[in-house]
């Protein structure tokens, strides 16, 4: 029974592992986890358009502060990213997006949270049945986020596929009304050029 309830639980938090925001204008969300020592955090994160008709490629600024204050990683301008910390202190580890260079109002940031949790090789408890289920949940987890990743990933470039289709459009339609236009002023002039014109 209580083999079931741990499953059932690691399942629930499979479910809300993943995240989505949107970040306003010169704004910044942050999040923590509590770690404890030698326990490994990783966030994945996709940047992206609410908007499907903006190609645009957005960045933001990603960092993660320790329990004592103390920036421990620092990324400028990553329009995606996959980062990990190792925890040197149990406590409550911050990690944060920012948007506060630009006024852009359509930030989408989608953003997985996994990790390891540390086992001592020597304890007891890691050759237990609860050992291996939440080491197959982890692995399940990377592969959920993997794909959760790469279906932000396709979408960011679909956009991007589509807006250039739609100018390649527009501009072979341009070229076209320039062409007939350029055609007609040629016709018309040589007609011109060829009449003869009598002196009365």
């Amino acid at each position: 029974m209580k083999s079931i309830t741990y499953v059932l639980f690691l399942v629930f938090c499979q479910v809300i592992a993943a995240h989505n925001i949107l970040l306003g204008p010169y704004g910044k969300q942050c999040f923590f986890e509590t770690l404890k020592k030698n326990d490994e955090l990783a966030v994945s994160f996709q940047v992206g358009s609410r908007n499907p008709h903006n190609s645009e490629q957005y960045t933001v600024d990603f960092h993660v502060i320790s329990p004592n204050d103390q920036v421990l990683l620092k990324r400028i301008d990553l329009d995606h990213g996959d980062e990990k910390i190792k925890a040197a202190t149990n406590g409550k580890y911050t990690y944060c997006f920012s948007n506060e260079k630009t006024s852009r109002v359509d930030l989408d940031v989608s953003f997985n949270i996994h990790g390891v949790v540390y086992v001592d090789v020597n304890d007891p408890k890691s050759d237990t049945l609860d050992y291996a289920i939440q080491r197959l949940s982890s692995l399940t987890n990377d592969v959920k986020d993997e794909q959760g990743y790469l279906v932000i990933r396709e979408r960011t470039h679909r956009n991007t596929a589509e807006s250039t289709n739609s100018r390649v459009k527009w501009w072979s339609m341009f070229q076209i009304l320039v062409v007939a236009a350029n055609s007609m002023f040629q016709i018309y002039y040589l007609k011109r050029f060829f009449e003869v014109k009598s002196v009365v």
